[in-house]
């Protein structure tokens, strides 16, 4: 079943996912930086979830009632203490990494600074200084677009009929690497703390803007423990950024990136 348009999009179609349909635009939007606050505001009203996508990335729907089974805590808190038991020897010997020739070692990482799970991050507050959840998703679209970002032009706008922001990737299958009901359970809970929006998703990265980021130190080791934990390669493996100049770098952050092999 088709849904009613919001005016002014681009030419498009609808698309079948599973028991769901989708619209896609034909082409990348150029004129998406003004177009997409107006469909994040109306969000609500046209109950449409605004995401630039890969046609090609959306596949098989992952049913909500996956996400909705996940025990965030209980599973962040079994995967940490594998995590730590397998990274363990690493942060606990400074001597760097053997290199390739010509190839800088990888910096020492001291690993999180937790010996069991630490728990989420708390809620950050809503402030008048901070920036609107259209204003979070424009700037980080600029930043993608002024960026020249590989991939970029290849996406559409897509339309997904959806409660919430955070759902849109699980409807629409998106096929990457990323373990998708887990991811989909991350994003609702962050969508609740800190008004993250999955904004754009190419290849195997993943874009979300966020309205509340935690500022202090102790909340931004504990977020970055939590996208740490998403086992996004860009945080993990490729090359590993230490722990600490990891969650200095996220405290006030407005946008995160992932990506995985």
């Amino acid at each position: 079943m088709s849904f009613a348009l919001p005016d002014g999009l681009p030419p498009g179609r609808f698309l079948s996912r599973g028991p769901a349909r989708v619209w896609v635009s034909d082409e990348f939007p150029q004129n998406v930086q003004r177009l997409w606050p107006r469909l994040l505001g109306d969000q609500r009203k046209h109950g449409l979830v605004p995401l630039l996508c890969w046609p090609d990335a959306m596949g098989r729907p992952v049913s909500l009632e996956l996400v909705e089974a996940v025990r965030l805590e209980e599973v962040l808190a079994a995967d940490f203490a594998e995590y730590r038991r397998r990274r363990l020897p690493f942060w606990t010997d400074p001597s760097p990494a053997p290199a390739p020739e010509g190839i800088e070692p990888w910096p020492h990482d001291p690993g999180p600074p937790f010996e069991q799970w630490p728990g989420l991050a708390p809620q950050m507050p809503a402030t008048s200084a901070g920036p609107t959840p259209e204003e979070a998703a424009a700037s980080l679209l600029a930043w993608l677009i002024e960026t020249g970002q590989f991939g970029l032009d290849e996406c559409r706008l897509v339309l997904v009929p959806a409660h919430r922001g955070s759902d849109a990737l699980a409807l629409i299958g998106w096929s990457a690497e990323a373990p998708l009901p887990l991811l989909c359970a991350l994003l609702r809970s962050w969508e609740d703390r800190f008004g993250a929006h999955a904004v754009a998703v190419f290849g195997s990265e993943l874009h979300v803007s966020v309205t509340r980021p935690p500022v202090e130190a102790h909340h931004a080791n504990l977020l970055a423990l939590e996208h740490v934990l998403s086992t996004a390669d860009n945080i993990v493996d490729d090359p590993p950024t230490p722990f600490p100049e990891y969650a200095t770098d996220l405290a006030g952050r407005a946008s995160w990136s992932f990506w995985w092999d």
